[in-house]
């Protein structure tokens, strides 16, 4: 009788001992101090050294132990010293000090953008572009400062999103102290335009024109898939909307955006194949991927976890050159050696450990995984399909949880869910890209051809994002990675049990059963007969006013960023706007203007006479334009109507000039609709941001600020009059802020003087979503109770 033979799934474990130990001390080394990493190298290499004493008859042992010594010897010399260096730089002690300084650096990589919470879009609204750089030249307050360190320069977007790589500038700007723990020196913020730029590389000038003609190829497609394709390709995600990029991550699909061994897998994979169809031989094959490796490298950029993929990938392609069947561990500890030694600052970089990780898991947890699957009866594509995105989860778990404070429940199903897709797009993008500058309707079929792989990737994250308790939060930080890595090591171990897997089994079909039912086919939100919700979307204002029409309500703000007031307007059933109100233009209350439209008709976008910031008026003004609908504005003395609802324009009663053109904050705030509605809870008073100025105006010109409900001015700040507050005398206050804000909102003097009225006061930081619904005994509070997290920087 025949046997199945079993995969062989045993890896060459040699170098992992060298590439852990070079790792740890590099992170040691930049945590702690250059003397850890002397510390840990000269240790290992004793350890080493002892080994190759003892085990001189076993050659494996020998072998690990020569590669150990080698690695802590590098690390306690050249490593450690760079980390020295680094410490020790002259421009670190002038950051501290904040002086001016003018510096001649090269650029390193790409400029990425900062992007700011409230902006509908990337491009719009990053003002400024961060660039790592290598320091030629230093002067600082007027001399001379030795320094070959790197500095993050801090710049307008307008003049240095252009850099490329390569490039060498004059910066002047004010140094500050650098953030994290790796070899940069300081932060230099930068006011102009980067002075004396040589030219680029030539490779670097052609690959920025790939990246560009990509882009202007995706402009045929909607504006979802048309940023996200780059993404997927290039790891470029300038033009991908702050709305996808969430629900990504929400979704546990953000490592598809961030280019890694998948995307050099996918390209080199195709060539391979190719070549194995024209029947040509391993050695032209190798060459043939290795020129597709270093053209997709500098195509995407020098990121740490490419740059891993591609030592690692350079290391399989020659052993298949030279005939030699590779093995994925010891080339990725190869290229973990390879990497830290080159570059220290890979060790605390969490894009490098989450490719290390995902690796490390694919190739020992995954095949082993599959296959027992396989001998119990699955097939083996679906096998596969289930044990990789299982293994990179639990292997990527810990870093997650520890960096985000959270972790996504429905990442393996969504990752189950994507993969079919993710191949297919790359190779069609990198098609588009190659062919596009010289035949463009050729490129052009091919991102249509990648279109609907896109949808379906969007689609998969928004309704993974969507699902109850996608996301649980979970401790951040060091301590918080550790607890995650200490639960998923007991579950693993515990689940080779036969009873444990069955209990567990149990646990979660009962979790299910009692969980979904109640969450998603019996949902309690939204309360009945609500009135008024003030939507959770983080550090900004989006509230709804319910009509006597279902699925009818008026929108007054729409938040900081695209997806959370979509979120809630879906959570309601609304699809029907007949208004939507911005009470002023900060990017807090018109970020999310764009999903406001997402599946619902919108009858008209309604404005106050400030106009200022310009930026967010051409924007407001632009989606008006693209939608199709009107923009009017509001003044004092207006009434609208609607079944079950009421509107009355109290305010701006005065709006200066400046407000009209210029950006100052405290006028643009005083410069909000102040609205009064008429609804089945009572009167509701909506204030915008309005701050002192703005409040002495509406208690002198209006008679009667009475109302139930009160919609908290400006986050709750301080800048609110207790005359004013008693004026009102709500009996609800309803603040809107974002979990863990830096501005201090809401106010403990504000929020005691509410108290003091006897007001209910509900915070969205707190409660989540919160209704109002109407009472006979006055106006009743419902919370849903899921606030979300700390707003993004």
């Amino acid at each position: 009788m025949s046997t199945i033979p079993t995969p062989d799934t045993r890896q060459d474990m040699r170098l992992v001992p060298a590439a852990l130990i070079c790792w740890l001390a590099a992170l040691a080394g930049l945590l702690l101090g250059w003397w850890t990493a002397v510390a840990i190298g000269l240790a290992s290499a004793a350890v080493a050294g002892l080994v190759l004493w003892r085990a001189r008859t076993r050659p494996r042992a020998v072998s690990a132990a020569a590669a150990l010594l080698v690695l802590g010897l590098v690390t306690a010399g050249p490593v450690a010293w760079r980390i020295r260096e680094a410490q020790h730089d002259e421009l670190r002690a002038a950051a501290a000090e904040g002086l001016p300084a003018t510096l001649r650096v090269v650029v390193a990589e790409r400029p990425k953008p900062v992007r700011s919470a409230g902006y509908a879009d990337q491009q719009a609204g990053a003002r400024s572009v961060v660039l790592a750089t290598e320091v030629r030249t230093a002067s600082v307050d007027g001399r001379l400062v030795p320094s070959s360190g790197r500095v993050l320069l801090l710049a307008p977007v307008a003049q240095w999103a252009s850099l490329l790589p390569g490039q060498e500038i004059t910066a002047t700007g004010r140094l500050m102290p650098p953030r994290g723990a790796d070899l940069t020196v300081a932060v230099l913020s930068v006011r102009g335009p980067p002075g004396e730029p040589s030219p680029a590389p030539w490779w670097q000038q052609a690959a920025a024109d790939l990246r560009a003609g990509l882009h202007d190829l995706c402009q045929s497609l909607p504006d979802e898939p048309a940023g996200l394709l780059p993404g997927l390709v290039l790891g470029d995600t300038s033009a991908l909307s702050p709305r996808v990029e969430q629900e990504f991550v929400t979704a546990g699909l953000a490592h598809l955006t961030a280019v890694s061994g998948g995307n050099l897998a996918v390209a080199c994979g195709a060539v391979l194949l190719l070549l194995r169809l024209l029947r040509l031989g391993p050695r032209l094959s190798a060459v043939a991927a290795g020129a597709c490796l270093v053209g997709f490298l500098v195509l995407v950029g020098p990121e740490p976890s490419v740059l891993r993929a591609g030592v690692m990938a350079a290391v399989a392609l020659l052993a298949l050159a030279l005939g030699r069947r590779g093995s994925a561990l010891p080339a990725l500890a190869f290229a973990v050696c390879v990497l830290v030694v080159a570059d220290p600052a890979m060790a605390t970089d969490f894009g490098f450990a989450l490719s290390v990780f995902a690796t490390a898991g694919l190739v020992l947890l995954a095949p082993r995984w599959a296959d027992a699957l396989v001998r119990r009866g699955f097939p083996p594509g679906f096998a596969e399909g289930l044990a990789i995105p299982l293994a990179a989860f639990l292997v990527t778990a810990p870093v997650l949880a520890g960096m985000a404070g959270s972790v996504s429940l429905v990442s393996v199903l969504t990752n189950v869910l994507a993969a079919p897709v993710v191949a297919p797009a790359t190779v069609l993008g990198v098609l588009a890209t190659v062919v596009g500058p010289w035949w463009p309707g050729a490129g052009t079929v091919l991102v249509h051809l990648a279109d609907p792989e896109a949808r379906w990737l969007i689609t998969v994250a928004r309704h993974g994002a969507r699902a109850p308790g996608a996301v649980v939060a979970w401790p951040g930080g060091w301590a918080g990675g550790l607890l995650a890595a200490v639960v998923l090591v007991v579950l693993v171990l515990a689940a080779r049990h036969r009873r444990v897997r069955l209990l567990m089994a149990i646990l979660v079909v009962g979790a299910l059963l009692v969980f979904v039912p109640v969450r998603v086919i019996a949902p309690a939100w939204p309360p009945r007969n609500w009135a008024v919700v003030e939507c959770d979307v983080g550090q900004g204002d989006a509230l709804v006013l319910a009509t006597a029409e279902p699925g009818r309500a008026v929108v007054v703000d729409a938040g900081p960023e695209p997806g959370p007031v979509d979120e809630c307007l879906h959570r309601l059933g609304v699809d029907r706007i007949p208004l939507l109100v911005l009470s002023h233009l900060h990017a807090d209350h018109i970020g999310g203007l764009a999903s406001v439209f997402e599946g619902r008709a919108v009858g008209g976008i309604a404005v106050g006479p400030g106009r200022a910031p310009e930026w967010a008026w051409r924007q407001v003004a632009a989606e008006a334009a693209r939608q199709a609908v009107p923009l009017v504005e509001l003044s004092p003395g207006e009434r609208l109507d609607w079944p079950g609802l009421a509107l009355d324009v109290l305010g701006p009663r005065y709006v200066p000039a400046r407000a009209i053109g210029q950006q100052d904050g405290t006028t643009i705030n005083n410069s909000s609709v102040v609205l009064r509605a008429e609804t089945p809870a009572g009167r509701v008073l909506l204030t915008g941001d309005v701050e002192l100025a703005a409040q002495a105006d509406l208690l002198a010109d209006v008679g009667d600020l009475r109302a139930e409900v009160l919609k908290v001015p400006h986050h709750g700040s301080r800048y609110s009059l207790p005359s004013f507050l008693g004026a009102v005398a709500p009996r609800v206050a309803l603040v809107s802020v974002g979990a863990g804000n830096t501005y201090g909102h809401p106010s403990k003097s504000t929020m005691d003087a509410l108290a003091a009225l006897g007001a209910l006061v509900a915070r969205t930081d707190v409660d989540g979503d919160t209704a109002v619904v109407g009472d006979p005994s006055g106006p009743a509070v419902a919370r849903r109770g899921e606030p979300r997290g700390p707003p993004r920087r």
